[in-house]
């Protein structure tokens, strides 16, 4: 595995070229230590011009880019059902990976994909950049500390909307092979994982999914019941039919305090000490109704991760095995919902 001696730039190559990508070449671009060599889709028109834009080589295929000496690491930007088969090819071809969410489909997936990433060496960094958030770090300072008490309740409502035109415009959103799920899966999972980075492991799962508006094949509406192992109990709640959408919200109560969270804004601080950080604060990126409506600072502090990661041995904040935390979840939820029987993870 090659991984940036010498402090040279640590040289990523991007996989897919759609709305995502330019997330990851912004991101890249601000990042010291790193810089993009080059980029592929299956669809030569996009990378044509993807690569255009950027001034980097155009690969004509997976295996041409993943095989590439000039490059240390592959980004990962295709439709979801394709993140651990290009992940595991990039990993036995050398590489190193940074993946969007979800990393995987299935828990089997998940497992293969570390199981690789161990047997190979590599470091692979499963986009979540929520986590990276002063907000959420604080937060979590606060519930290490104590400062809640015992954890009694926690409340994560996720009301999205995103239009016929959206699923129309690409056949493998909303589709079980390729997205995996619906709004839980797609949309909902960056607020999974916060959910989970915060609160730890959820020891049990009743849920309810329905689909009620959109002809799609996977869930735009759900219901969860949580126990988790802390004692504390949980409601997830998501959708992509709640017009016009609103921004992520994520409650945490306990017996001496309780925190709101509003995507990546703490909006509520009723701890017994005063936030460092401004409370009260509207998010102002919000995708509630815009997917491409997000901050590259995000992706720009875990790309950042990942190049310390590589020059400097530093841990990888979500790597995969992170990165599998907030699958089980959502799979727990989805098998709940299919079963009618609560589930335990």
């Amino acid at each position: 595995m090659s991984g940036g001696g010498n402090g040279r730039d640590i040289r990523f190559g991007i996989v897919g070229c759609g709305m995502i990508s330019r997330f990851h070449a912004e991101a890249i671009r601000r990042t010291p230590g790193a810089a993009i060599s080059g980029c592929y889709d299956a669809y030569r028109p996009g990378a044509d011009a993807f690569g255009e834009a950027l001034g980097v080589p155009v690969f004509p295929s997976l295996e041409a880019i993943a095989s590439d000496g000039a490059i240390d690491a592959l980004s990962i930007c295709t439709p979801s059902g394709l993140h651990t088969p290009q992940a595991i090819a990039a990993i036995q071809s050398g590489k190193h990976v940074v993946v969007e969410k979800p990393m995987s489909l299935t828990l089997a997936e998940a497992d293969t994909l570390i199981a690789a990433a161990d047997e190979c060496g590599a470091k692979v960094c499963v986009i979540s950049q929520f986590r990276f958030s002063p907000a959420v770090q604080e937060v979590r300072r606060a519930i290490q500390a104590g400062a809640f008490g015992t954890l009694a309740m926690a409340e994560l409502s996720m009301k999205y909307y995103r239009s016929h035109e959206y699923y129309a415009q690409a056949d493998w959103r909303g589709t079980w092979k390729m997205d995996g799920g619906g709004a839980l899966m797609n949309q909902g999972i960056h607020g999974v994982d916060v959910f989970r980075f915060l609160l730890g492991p959820v020891k049990s799962i009743s849920a309810v999914t329905r689909t009620l508006t959109r002809k799609i094949e996977t869930e735009d509406s759900v219901v969860a019941a949580l126990e988790l192992e802390s004692g504390a109990l949980a409601t997830i709640s998501a959708s992509t039919s709640s017009f016009p959408g609103y921004p992520r919200r994520l409650e945490i109560c306990g017996d001496r305090g309780s925190v709101v969270l509003e995507e990546d804004s703490i909006i509520k601080w009723d701890l017994p000490f005063e936030c460092p950080l401004p409370v009260g604060e509207r998010a102002s990126q919000v995708a509630s109704s815009d997917p491409t409506a997000i901050s590259v600072e995000g992706h720009q502090m875990q790309y950042a991760n990942m190049v310390d990661a590589l020059r400097n041995r530093a841990p990888l904040l979500v790597d995969a095995k992170q990165g599998r935390q907030p699958l089980e979840i959502i799979l727990g939820i989805y098998e709940s919902s299919k079963t009618g029987k609560t589930v335990r993870l």
